[in-house]
């Protein structure tokens, strides 16, 4: 979930039109952002011509499991917002095309017109626009950091994003018991675990799996499966051997560390 905030720029549209509908990044570490023409963030773009329009992209990253405390993380991205114009937005449009395949759905297939067609009072329906990164900063379970640019641009996503959220609910709708089973691995921690505790796995990379575990001492259920008597949570990380690569180096680093807390 990402938001675009412009200093000096009110969006009035009560829909929240200037967060952009999908967005990339290019090779050189700039983010290509695809908004409704009629945004905010659009019209000043627009607007700015050739000027330096400051902005901060701001994304919230939501576990897409049920648990208390679902916010992961945040980041925030500053830089400098210009239009994509003539022949660099068929290059952006098909780098936004390939890696959102329902992208020609949303507008880009419009961007790759020599000429965006007008759409609501003689706007393109859709803009593409620019972000140059100048500095970001990111706060999550892992801690809090700031990054250069450089290090945004040489950055590569991990090889198990695209999957992590479909996983994540395999996990915690099949594999649950074994999930929370994960507890007799946390050493002298593990005593804290009990039988109307809960294990909800909220992330997972290439490098391990990270549960949560929500202890509860009876009373009322709520809806996210808690009850409103005691609760307290923790956090754990569970390292695999190595980090994998793909789906089925997963599989394997998952069965071993289930094996390990079931011996």
């Amino acid at each position: 979930m990402a938001s675009l905030d412009i200093p000096g720029v009110e969006d009035s549209d009560e829909t929240g039109l200037s967060a952009p509908v999908c967005r990339t990044v290019t090779p050189e570490g700039d983010v290509l952002l695809l908004v409704p023409g009629g945004s905010a963030a659009a019209r000043a773009a627009a607007h700015a011509q050739d000027d330096d329009l400051p902005a901060v992209m701001e994304i919230t990253d939501v576990a897409p499991v049920s648990v208390p405390h679902r916010i992961r993380g945040r980041a925030w991205v500053a830089g400098w917002l210009t239009p994509v114009r003539n022949e660099q937005r068929a290059r952006a449009a098909m780098l936004l095309a390939e890696r959102h395949p329902v992208g020609e759905l949303l507008g880009i297939d419009e961007a790759l017109a020599p000429d965006p067609a007008p759409g609501l009072y003689g706007r393109p329906a859709w803009m593409l626009l620019r972000l140059e990164v100048g500095e970001g900063a990111v706060d999550d379970l892992w801690g809090a950091e700031s990054f250069e640019p450089e290090e945004f641009a040489a950055a590569a996503p991990d090889p198990l994003v695209a999957h992590e959220a479909e996983l994540l609910q395999h996990l915690h709708t099949a594999h649950a018991e074994q999930v929370r089973g994960l507890c007799a691995l946390l050493g002298e921690r593990g005593e804290v675990c009990g039988l109307r505790d809960r294990a909800v796995p909220v992330g997972l990379d290439r490098f391990g799996l990270r549960v949560r575990f929500v202890r509860g001492s009876g009373g009322r259920p709520r809806g996210d499966g808690s009850t409103d008597g005691d609760r307290r949570t923790f956090d754990a990380r569970f390292d695999f051997p190595e980090p994998v690569r793909d789906i089925v180096e997963l599989r394997r680093a998952m069965h071993v560390l289930f094996e390990a807390a079931a011996s």
